[in-house]
């Protein structure tokens, strides 16, 4: 199916935000980097970009649509303003900006998480916002429990290999934590620290699975649009791979990251079709991004990697034979349906004898979003 001409304007806008901010910021990275400074708050403010595209797309190309979360929308597109502003001022004091993003980040989440329930059930719905999905709770819980299944199998069969190929080798050499107290303390706290720090996986999230991913589906279908999604989520993250995952070899990790990209599409798409809820894939980001720090025992693990080719083609493997098993799933039969939900289609052109409404009588309905 084509794209409508509002949904052209919905992708144009879309698009302007979500890439084309990393790229100015990318030369404000790139000038940091150059100083010997860290880049880690440029990383966190990006990841509220996609969300913020798809919002300001909506509320553009839909200005009379009442029933859209704008309280919301509003809301998180303050905090990405504030982000983009406080991640400019790592020029100045880079120490005090990622303590104030992480304070920003917070309290932000915090403020929307109350302007998400003062907008409604129905405008949650029609936004793609609810919290409820199809099949209910259990829905839910297993597919959050079959995903850290698959993300702790992954480690597993990592560790085995290494044991393989140097059996002295032990789990501090392979980069784990030996600190078990600070790996219970930080399992335990895991859980609650979502609501304190939810906003940036939704800001990813949001952008990604319920805006772009139902408008590439609906044009090159379910299975091929999540995949030209996971592409296209890869390439966003060019200038984090050059000035703050892997500098030295920025190339390697762009190539590991639109692997790892398109492999967690299949997945995180997977479970938008199946629990019809962004809020699953908002808390898988949320566990891969974190656990990893968890395991690792620091957080700044993911910062001036060092990357192999041989590094990208075991885990292209990996993440592959883990991942994309999921694309062969009942629930890929048809696209999700774009946001806002159940909004009535654009109106075809009236029959010459037919009663045209008046305007502004007939307005939008939402039904339920399962």
């Amino acid at each position: 199916m084509k794209w409508t001409k509002t949904e052209k304007r919905q992708l144009a806008i879309f698009f302007a935000v979500a890439f084309g901010a990393p790229c100015l910021m990318g030369v404000a990275m790139a000038l940091v980097h150059s100083m010997g400074g860290s880049t880690a708050v440029f990383a966190n403010a990006q990841m509220f970009y996609p969300a913020a595209g798809a919002m300001l797309a909506l509320l553009v190309t839909r200005r009379g649509d009442k029933l859209l979360p704008r309280r919301f929308y509003f809301g998180f597109l303050a905090l990405t303003a504030v982000m983009a502003a406080v991640s400019m001022a790592t020029f100045m004091q880079p120490e005090t900006a990622l303590l104030l993003a992480n304070l920003v980040i917070i309290l932000g989440s915090l403020v929307c998480l109350v302007l998400h329930f003062l907008d409604g059930r129905a405008r949650r719905t029609a936004g793609g916002l609810r919290l409820g999905g199809a099949g209910g709770g259990r829905a839910i819980v297993l597919t959050v429990l079959l995903f850290l299944a698959l993300y702790l199998g992954r480690y597993a069969i990592l560790i085995a290999v290494s044991k393989l190929a140097d059996p002295s080798a032990t789990l501090a050499d392979m980069g784990f934590t030996t600190d078990w107290l600070y790996l219970g303390i930080n399992l335990a706290v895991l859980p609650l620290n979502f609501f304190l720090v939810y906003t940036p996986f939704l800001g990813e999230e949001y952008g990604w699975r319920a805006f772009l991913q139902p408008l590439l589906q609906k044009r090159f279908g379910p299975r091929r649009g999540v995949l030209a999604l996971g592409v296209l989520w890869g390439v966003w993250h060019l200038p984090l791979n050059i000035f703050f995952y892997s500098p030295s070899t920025w190339l390697q990790s762009l190539v590991n990251q639109i692997v790892l990209c398109v492999c967690l599409a299949a997945f995180f798409g997977y479970a938008q079709h199946k629990t019809r809820t962004v809020w699953v894939p908002v808390v898988l980001h949320y566990l891969n991004n974190n656990l990893i720090a968890v395991f690792a025992g620091t957080t700044s693990v993911i910062e001036n990697q060092v990357i192999g080719w041989a590094d990208v083609a075991v885990g292209a493997v990996l993440l592959a034979a883990l991942y994309l098993p999921s694309l062969a799933s009942r629930f890929w039969k048809e696209p999700l349906p774009c946001l806002p939900l159940d909004a009535p289609a654009e109106p075809a052109a009236p029959a010459a004898n037919a009663e045209a409404p008046e305007a502004g009588n007939q307005p939008p309905q939402y039904g339920p979003l399962n």
